[in-house]
C-alpha cells in the first residue's frame, strides 16, 4: 500500500487485532514496532512476525514513529496514546487501517456496518447468511472475531463488519455503504466517560450512504435523524411506515427499498422474540440497502443458526431448563434475556463497567424467583434487588465459582422455571471471556445432572 511504504509505525497491543495490523503494515513496507504490557503476548508476536521490533511497556512513542495503530480496548488517556497525540503522531485503530488500505484498491469491497449495545453479533452473522444466500462473496468480520484487515486482504467482496464503540472511536474516516445502529444503553461508561460520549461513538456507523437505526427508542431515533447519512431508514417491531422495515401480518416487511415486500415470516426467524426479530430486521435492511432480493433475505434467515452462549438451553434437570446467555454482558442485554422467560432463577454478576442495574431489576422483578450473584460487582446488583425487589431471595457467592452458583440456583428452581445465566456484566474478573464463562456454566449443569 503506497501510503504505508517507508513509514515507521507503532502497534499498541499484541492481541489478535495487533498481530493482524502488524502483519499488514510489514507487508505494505512499513517499519513496525510492537508494544504490550505482556511479555508472553510479545514473545508470541515475535515468533509469528520476526520482522517486528518488540518493546515492552512503552509510555511514549519511539523516535521517528509517525503512525500509531492501537488495539481497540486502549483508552485515549492511556499514557502511550496520550503522549503520541501530544507529539502530533496520528493514532488510529486496526479498522481505520483497513479502511485506508481499502481506499487504495481499484475495486474496494463494500462495507456493511453493524453496531449497538446488544445484538451486534447475531445481526452481523444473520447478515453474512443473507449475503451468502444471495450468492455474494461475503464475510462477517470486526468485533465478531476476524480482524477487518484480514478480511480485506483475503479479497472478500462484501464485508459484514461488527464494530464496537471502541473500534468506532478509533475509526474516524470509515464511511460504510450502509450502517445500522441497533440500540443504545449504558455500557462501557468507564471507557467513554458518559452515555453521551458512548452514543457519539456508536453513531459513527450512521455516516455512510445509508443510515439505519431502531426507531422504537426515541434516543436512537434522534441519533438517526441527526446523522449525516444520505438516506435514513428506520426499523421497528411495529407496522412500518414508508421508509421503514417492520412487522405486519406475521411477516417482516420492507417499505424502504422499492415496492412493499414481505421478507420472511416472523415464525421463521431464529432466535425468536423481540430481540431476534429486531436483529433480523436490521440484517435485512443492510442487505436490502446493498440490493439483495427479498427471496435471498428469506433464505438467509431460514439458513441462520445463532452462535453459542446466546440463550442456548444447555440442559434440563427435574423439569428446570438451564439457559446459557453468557453473551448478555450488560444490563440491556440481560433485560432482553430475562423477558424470554416467565419464571427465572437468575445468575448474574461480574464487571458492570459503570452501568446501573436498577432499571433492569425494577422492570423484571416480577419474573424473578431468586437471584444468585457472583463476581466483583455482585454487591451493586444485590443493592438494586434489595431496593426494587425486596421479596426476591438473593444469594451472594464470594467463592465456589460457577459450579457453586448453579447448585445454589437449583435449590430455588421449580419445574417450569429457567435457571438463566444472563450476567448483565463482563466476565474478566473471574473468566477469560464470556465464552469461558458460558462453558463453565454448561459444565456445572452437566455435573448437576450427574
Amino acid at each position: 500500500m503506497g501510503f504505508l511504504a517507508g513509514r515507521s509505525a507503532l502497534v499498541a497491543g499484541a492481541g489478535v487485532a495487533g498481530r493482524s495490523a502488524a502483519e499488514a503494515l510489514l507487508a505494505a513496507g512499513a517499519t513496525v514496532t510492537v508494544t504490550d504490557s505482556s511479555a508472553d503476548r510479545l514473545a508470541a508476536m515475535g515468533e509469528l512476525l520476526p520482522g517486528v521490533d518488540l518493546v515492552a511497556g512503552l509510555v511514549a512513542p519511539p523516535e521517528g514513529v509517525d503512525l500509531v495503530v492501537t488495539s481497540p480496548g486502549w483508552r485515549p488517556d492511556n499514557p502511550l496514546l496520550a503522549a503520541s497525540a501530544a507529539a502530533g503522531v496520528e493514532v488510529i485503530g486496526e479498522v481505520e487501517l483497513a479502511w485506508r488500505m481499502a481506499a487504495e484498491l481499484a475495486d474496494p469491497p463494500a462495507w456493511l456496518v453493524v453496531t449497538g449495545t446488544n445484538g451486534k453479533t447475531t445481526t452481523v452473522t444473520m447478515l453474512e447468511s443473507i449475503l451468502r444466500a444471495a450468492g455474494l462473496d461475503a464475510i462477517a468480520c470486526g468485533n465478531v472475531g476476524l480482524p477487518v484487515v484480514d478480511a480485506l486482504l483475503a479479497g472478500h467482496r462484501v464485508l459484514a463488519v461488527e464494530l464496537s464503540s471502541f473500534q468506532l472511536h478509533w475509526s474516524p474516516s470509515v464511511r460504510p455503504t450502509a450502517g445500522v445502529l441497533l440500540n443504545v444503553a449504558e455500557d462501557h461508561l468507564d471507557w467513554h466517560g458518559s452515555l453521551e460520549a458512548y452514543a457519539r461513538a456508536k453513531a459513527g456507523a450512521l455516516v455512510g450512504d445509508v443510515a439505519i437505526a431502531g426507531v422504537d427508542d426515541p434516543y436512537v431515533a434522534a441519533l438517526l435523524t441527526g446523522s449525516p447519512g444520505t438516506a435514513h431508514v428506520g426499523i421497528t417491531l411495529g407496522e412500518p411506515e414508508e421508509g421503514q422495515l417492520g412487522v405486519a401480518g406475521g411477516y417482516l416487511v420492507d417499505r424502504a427499498f422499492g415496492p412493499d415486500s414481505r421478507l420472511a415470516a416472523v415464525a421463521d426467524v431464529t432466535p425468536g422474540g423481540p430481540p431476534g426479530i429486531a436483529d433480523a430486521l436490521a440484517a435485512a435492511a443492510l442487505a436490502r440497502a446493498y440490493g439483495v432480493a427479498p427471496e435471498a433475505v428469506r433464505q438467509g434467515l431460514l439458513d441462520f443458526r445463532p452462535g453459542d452462549h446466546r440463550g442456548v438451553v444447555v440442559g434440563e434437570v427435574g423439569g428446570v431448563r438451564y439457559v446459557n446467555d453468557s453473551k448478555a454482558t450488560n444490563p440491556h442485554a440481560a433485560v432482553a434475556s430475562l423477558r424470554s422467560h416467565e419464571s427465572v432463577v437468575w445468575i448474574a454478576g461480574g464487571l458492570l463497567k459503570g452501568a446501573s442495574v436498577a432499571d433492569l431489576v425494577r422492570a423484571e422483578a416480577h419474573r424473578l424467583r431468586a437471584a444468585v450473584l457472583i463476581g466483583a460487582d455482585r454487591a451493586a446488583i444485590a443493592a438494586a434487588l434489595a431496593e426494587h425487589a425486596p421479596a426476591v431471595p438473593v444469594v451472594e457467592l464470594a467463592e465456589g465459582g460457577m459450579a457453586g452458583a448453579v447448585r445454589a440456583a437449583a435449590g430455588f428452581a421449580r419445574p417450569g422455571d429457567a435457571v438463566l445465566l444472563a450476567p448483565a456484566a463482563a466476565s474478566m474478573d473471574m473468566f477469560a471471556d464470556y465464552a469461558h464463562r458460558g462453558r463453565a456454566f454448561a459444565e456445572a449443569v452437566r455435573e448437576l445432572a450427574g
